[in-house]
């Protein structure tokens, strides 16, 4: 038989990790014995747990630990095996992958930070004058030589916190529902997003061309002008038709103010994408007088922070698209840096490759009118997205009524 002992510490009993943790090793095939059990006497003291992982053969018994170790077991008290990179965007045979929560690597029987944790990287270790530093890098980041964290002993995850039951997102918390009290989540939404800016954190907007489409860009812009939103995420689409709609008063064609397509309206976009090529770019445009309002000239007006991010489908596109994905990733990964809540509306893919790069311990709202993009998130590691099922034209709407004032 193979045994290894694993730790659990925290609010193992009322988050139900314990429970998780048993489950997956009666699913790997393992057995366990409880070694030692204290359960805290108040609210706020954690518990402790021992559990001895019996598998009748090696294999058996790491991949069960895997499992459980990125449900915040503690595998050993051993420090982090250390491999070098064999080459230039190559990680070594078994390194460790990485989830979104709070990690932490034992060197020299020190736990230190994983800075800039995000899910599905390896995990760097460095040393200079100040001691180890560990940090979280995707493949393309590697160097051959690298140090790099391989397996999971010496590896250390804090699990996502219980949801308190006095929470005004407790009740956001089930499975993702349409019926839910929409002004009430609206609500909370607003009170994270001040929460947030009192902390000094960035707020994330990451938005779809639908946004326009509905006529909401004018609640966003709202939004933006008032320095509510620091961060914009973004495809070719969104801006696209936020500088149609400023141009020619036209969403992918259709006059936003009747709902009417109007004659050769389909050029528009490609008319509007021309006029910035044209001048060099977004900001230059504002600059030149040529772009007069809308989302794009309210992010430039604002000083904030835009990623346009590229994909295969798109027209032009505009100057300011990055059309490489991996420059574009690295350019979000960047901007994500001290980001406290991020909210999602109306895009799908976008939400997806940002939920990719966000830690577990931002705040993050997935608002959109098909249930599925909101499942899909969570579906692909980000447990911590709040999904919101509704219009995104009423959600800005209110969230401008809330942040913004009444108009």
């Amino acid at each position: 038989m193979h045994t290894e002992l694993i730790t659990l510490e925290g609010h193992i009993i009322d988050s139900l990790t314990l429970s998780k943790i048993l489950d997956i090793l009666v699913a790997a095939g393992v057995d366990y014995e409880i070694r030692s059990f204290r359960i805290g006497k108040s609210h706020d003291e954690p518990s402790h747990a021992e559990i001895l992982v019996i598998a009748p053969d090696e294999q058996s018994l790491q991949r069960a630990l895997h499992e459980v170790q990125q449900h915040g077991a503690v595998i050993s008290q051993e420090d982090a095996n250390l491999q070098p990179a064999p080459q230039d965007g190559v990680f070594p045979e078994g390194f460790y992958s990485t989830t979104n929560l709070e990690t932490f690597v034992r060197i020299e029987d020190t736990w230190i930070p994983v800075e800039r944790i995000e899910m599905d990287c390896g995990i760097r270790v460095t040393r200079n004058e100040t001691g180890w530093r560990a940090e979280c890098v995707p493949l393309h980041w590697a160097r051959q030589g690298d140090l790099f964290v391989v397996g999971s002993a010496g590896v250390r995850v804090t699990p996502m916190p219980r949801r308190e039951a006095e929470s005004v997102f407790h009740f956001m918390g089930s499975e993702v529902s349409i019926e839910k009290p929409k002004t009430r989540i609206v609500q909370a939404v607003a009170r994270a997003v001040r929460e947030t800016k009192l902390k000094g954190q960035k707020v994330l907007f990451v938005g779809g061309p639908a946004i326009v489409h509905t006529g909401a860009a004018p609640y966003l812009e709202r939004l933006i002008r008032s320095g509510w939103i620091d961060v914009l995420f973004a495809g070719n689409a969104l801006a696209t038709h936020d500088i149609e709609r400023v141009l020619y008063g036209t969403s992918l064609g259709v006059a936003l103010e009747t709902g009417v397509p109007e004659t050769h309206g389909h050029e528009h976009h490609l008319r509007a994408i021309n006029t910035i090529r044209a001048a060099g770019g977004i900001r230059q445009a504002v600059e030149k007088g040529i772009l007069k309002g809308g989302i794009m000239h309210a992010c430039v007006v604002a000083g904030v922070k835009v990623v346009l991010a590229g994909s295969i489908r798109d027209d032009g596109p505009l100057p300011d698209v990055i059309t490489d994905t991996v420059r574009a990733q690295d350019a979000m990964r960047e901007a994500v840096q001290g980001v406290g809540v991020a909210l999602m509306v109306a895009t799908t893919l976008h939400s997806i490759a940002t939920g990719n790069l966000l830690p577990a311990s931002v705040t993050t709202f997935c608002i959109d009118a098909n249930a599925d993009t909101v499942i899909k998130l969570t579906d692909r590691g980000s447990h911590q997205a709040f999904g919101i099922v509704t219009d995104c034209a009423f959600f800005l709407k209110e969230l401008a009524g809330e942040l913004c004032g009444k108009e």
